[in-house]
């Protein structure tokens, strides 16, 4: 007699291929705020002027956000052609025309599937993952909501990195008394969950000697602190720094968060994990979690008994990339005595449950 799940869901015991990972959010690869100006013979001339003007500054925030620091110096120089076929549209706003003149703040859209190819034959590791939103504490030494320090991370400049960030709101519980080197992240668990964050950074500028450091200290559930700095120039004075320093701030803080989602495309494993499986509704909740992780490249049931399947996943990237790639769909994923194990996470979207 077949197994139960067998006889329940014939399709599961073939494999399904993900041939190219899903494209990330649209707002991973969406870069706004790009000031354009140009002048022509003509306002038609300046318009296309001005969107193929600011198109090569769009690919530098794009690939800056998407890639490590270290790999800057790398970025794919891409003629006028080559950027245009990276490009999904773009759209404008605060337009001002004339007959010969055209300005605008544009938007451009990047198409996901030719920057991912771009970055690939160029050997670039880079992260498609969109980081949920975490809370931001700056700290100068200690937290303080009115303060300068703080204040600056307000500023429209500032709002395009990579990960994005959300301040202490009004009525978050007092953070005026947090060490930095000895937060936890039962400190701050409340002030986060204000804000609908599962983790923060707490982001520390240290004066001294004339020179300025910036220094960002991670912070989950249930996950070891992490921690890293940078020095900025004092431009003049330290009210005069503050904008440097907090977009190093968010830069370093940045690269923290890519040091576990940056992965080489040209990299790739396969691994064989067991799953406990509950109900149809929770095994269709696993596959579309592992369907819409970026880094798995193909899925295969090779057993399953009364309960249990046997996956093997072909991934991209590192063991431990892929388990916080799957932890971001809701899927934890251990290694138990030399067996992976794939665990339903609280976060698992498993529609009717069981």
């Amino acid at each position: 007699m077949l197994p139960r799940l067998l006889r329940i869901f014939p399709v599961l015991a073939m494999a399904w291929a993900l041939a190219s990972p899903p494209a990330a959010a649209a707002e991973l690869y969406t870069v706004s705020g790009v000031h354009v100006d140009a002048s022509a013979a003509s306002s038609a001339e300046a318009l296309n002027l001005a969107i193929a003007q600011g198109r090569p500054r769009a690919w530098q925030i794009l690939y800056r956000r998407l890639t490590r620091q270290q790999d800057w110096g790398r970025q794919p120089q891409l003629d006028a052609a080559a950027l245009v076929r990276l490009s999904r549209g773009y759209t404008p706003a605060h337009e001002r025309r004339s007959t010969t003149r055209y300005v605008a703040d544009m938007t451009y859209i990047f198409n996901p599937d030719a920057v991912a190819r771009t970055l690939r034959d160029a050997n670039i590791p880079f992260t498609q993952m969109v980081v949920r939103r975490i809370l931001l504490v700056p700290m100068s030494p200690t937290y303080n909501a009115a303060g300068p320090w703080t204040q600056i991370f307000t500023a429209p400049s500032l709002q395009g990195s990579l990960v994005p960030f959300a301040l202490p709101t009004a009525d978050a519980p007092d953070l005026a008394q947090l060490t930095f080197d000895s937060a936890s992240w039962d400190d701050v668990a409340a002030a986060a969950d204000r804000i609908k964050a599962n983790e923060a950074a707490l982001m520390q500028l240290v004066y001294a000697n004339n020179k300025v450091t910036v220094i960002v200290r991670r912070l989950g559930e249930g996950e070891a602190p992490a921690k890293t700095q940078v020095e900025v120039p004092v431009i003049q004075s330290l009210a005069t720094t503050y904008p440097a320093a907090a977009q190093a701030g968010l830069n370093a803080m940045d690269d923290l968060w890519k040091a576990r989602s940056v992965v080489n495309y040209n990299t790739r494993g396969t691994l064989t994990a067991d799953v406990k499986l509950d109900s149809l509704s929770q095994w269709g909740a696993i596959q579309q979690a592992l369907s819409a992780t970026g880094t798995v490249t193909n899925v295969q049931v090779v057993a399953m008994n009364s309960g249990y399947a046997r996956l093997s996943i072909a991934y991209l990237g590192t063991p431990d990339q892929l388990r916080d790639a799957l932890n971001e769909q809701g899927l934890g994923l251990s290694n138990k005595t030399g067996q992976f194990v794939l665990t339903p996470g609280s976060r698992l979207n498993v529609g009717g449950g069981r």
